[in-house]
């Protein structure tokens, strides 16, 4: 049964994208469309790369908190380890004072650990924007061309 599911999925995928791919503007009657098409993809470019910038003057100071965020838990975790010696030799309170401590340096840890996420996924969604625009320029390309190809169809007029 899913095999089935699988194939069909793929089926209908494989199926719709030839479709969409196949499609051309080759006449002059379809300027029209082709226009409509390279106005949106221009939007969607302009859209892509203000998002984008956005990002990569994000990145530094995601970096910069995790760089914070990375000698917090490295403090702390010397700090615990410097209770737990004394606690060793010293009394309840002192132990008391070092498990304290220890909780605290594992919470830094732990955020340290999500701030070196954030830098992962902000690095992530830069390459996945720079993809999409790679990806639109490409199709705004592949329009001029073709607007190209109709204009050289046109008779020439005098």
């Amino acid at each position: 049964m899913k095999t089935f599911i699988y194939l069909s999925l793929l089926f209908t995928t494989l199926f719709t994208a030839s479709h969409a791919t196949a499609q051309k503007y080759k006449y002059p009657a379809d300027t029209v469309k082709l226009n409509k098409e390279y106005l949106d993809v221009s939007n969607e470019i302009a859209a892509l790369t203000a998002k984008l910038t956005v990002a990569q003057n994000d990145l530094p100071g995601v970096r910069d908190r995790a760089g914070a965020a990375d000698s917090r838990a490295q403090n702390a975790a010397e700090n615990s380890s410097d209770r737990a010696d004394k606690a060793t030799d010293g009394s309840v309170k002192d132990a008391k004072r070092a498990k304290r401590s220890a909780r605290t340096a594992y919470k830094k840890a732990k955020t340290s650990q999500s701030a070196d996420a954030n830098v992962n996924r902000q690095e992530r969604k830069i390459a996945k924007l720079n993809s999409q625009l790679t990806r639109k320029q490409k199709r705004l390309e592949d329009l001029n061309r073709m607007r190209t190809a109709i204009l050289n169809t046109l008779p020439q007029q005098q």
